[in-house]
């Protein structure tokens, strides 16, 4: 006789639906963002992390080797949010100020917002006794946004709407002059980070010191 299977009535009842590795490991990064800025990298546990997650430390383990790799991925899930960005406005049709000037806007809503500032200052507190998590950061982080402002201006040389004979050392340039001064006075002096309206308003200074220097015959 063929088994029919169980009416809704005969399920059980009250169970919270299981999560996938990957909505799991969402939640544990922004558990580790949190912790992170508030506490610090070295006064945060990995049982904390669990905790605030809501997960066991052998589910912590099982989806992150340690703690030094939760923080590796924290920082790149950052990071993709940029390059997203980027992305997005690489396709864009507007004049080459405004579109160099929104790719700027992008980099500063990664280098420029509370936590990602919080945990730089963290970074640079702990990097004596963690040399590579300033290491990480720095590679996940700094350097990678820079890649990413260069491979756009790059594909601005093809298009030839900019002349640039080194994009790599432009982008590190735009980066510094968009970003540094605002980070350090936030790092260093407790200054405010500024608004939307100053980011954009500096982002269009920088794009315009630039193509002062540097537009295309075509311009």
């Amino acid at each position: 006789m063929a088994q029919t299977k169980p009416s809704s009535e005969c399920r059980p009842r009250g169970r919270p639906p299981v999560r996938s590795d990957e909505e799991t490991k969402r939640i544990v990064i922004e558990a580790a963002r949190h912790a992170f800025a508030v506490d610090g990298y070295a006064a945060t546990s990995t049982e904390e992390l669990a905790r605030g997650a809501g997960i066991s430390t052998k589910t912590l383990y099982r989806l992150f080797p340690g703690k030094a790799a939760l923080f590796e991925a924290m920082c790149a899930d950052r990071l993709e949010r940029l390059l997203s960005d980027v992305n997005l406005q690489a396709n864009n049709q507007a004049d080459i100020e405004t579109s160099l000037a929104a790719v700027l806007v992008a980099c500063a809503d990664l280098a420029l917002d509370p936590e990602v500032v919080a945990l730089q200052r963290m970074v640079l507190q702990q990097s004596a006794t963690f040399p590579d998590l300033a290491a990480n950061f720095y590679r996940d982080g700094i350097a990678r946004t820079a890649s990413a402002l260069a491979g756009w201006l790059r594909d601005q040389v093809k298009k030839k709407r900019l002349a640039l004979d080194d994009v790599d050392q432009a982008a590190g340039m735009m980066i510094g002059m968009m970003v540094s001064a605002p980070q350090r006075a936030a790092i260093y002096a407790s200054v405010t980070l500024p608004s939307r309206k100053e980011i954009e308003r500096r982002a269009q200074a920088c794009a315009a010191i630039l193509l002062d220097g540097c537009r295309g015959a075509s311009r």
